[in-house]
């Protein structure tokens, strides 16, 4: 059984049901909930022209993180459990397996956001990399 189980999350359903999952499988483990700010989300918007407009994103990223956290932590409350919470910043693939590794983690869990054909090839997959990248087992809940 799983010491500490890292679930990353973002605010999607699928997120929210990778966090009820864990809950619900590990509830003798340290639960982390973990969101990534990812800087490279900032320049797909028209604010971006604006000179000041990163710090300003950022702050708001940030703001939307700690909210997404204490989501994360009242639904644990609810689940009469605790967690931790944790922020990072970067590529969200790359900062899940960065904690996993930094911090000891024996088992992640996220969400799958579904994606088939072309649009999978042109974002990309989070959970694909994180599976292919992470020394720990991975748990991918839809």
């Amino acid at each position: 059984m799983a010491k500490t189980v890292l679930v990353a999350i973002d605010g999607s359903p699928q997120s929210k049901e990778a966090l009820e999952h864990a809950l619900d499988e590990h509830p003798e483990a340290e639960i982390v909930a973990l969101t990534v700010v990812d800087p490279a989300e900032a320049g797909y918007s028209v604010e971006g022209a604006a000179p000041d407009f990163p710090q300003e994103w950022y702050e708001t990223a940030e703001q939307e993180a700690e909210h997404l956290l204490e989501d994360a932590e009242e639904r644990a409350v609810e689940a009469d459990q605790s967690i931790t919470t944790a922020s990072a910043v970067g590529r969200p693939a790359n900062a899940i397996v960065e904690y996993a590794e930094d911090q000891g983690v024996d088992h992640i869990v996220l969400g799958s956001h579904g994606r088939t054909g072309m649009s999978r090839i042109l974002l990309g997959s989070v959970a694909e990399t994180v599976m292919r990248r992470s020394t720990v087992p991975v748990t991918v809940v839809r």
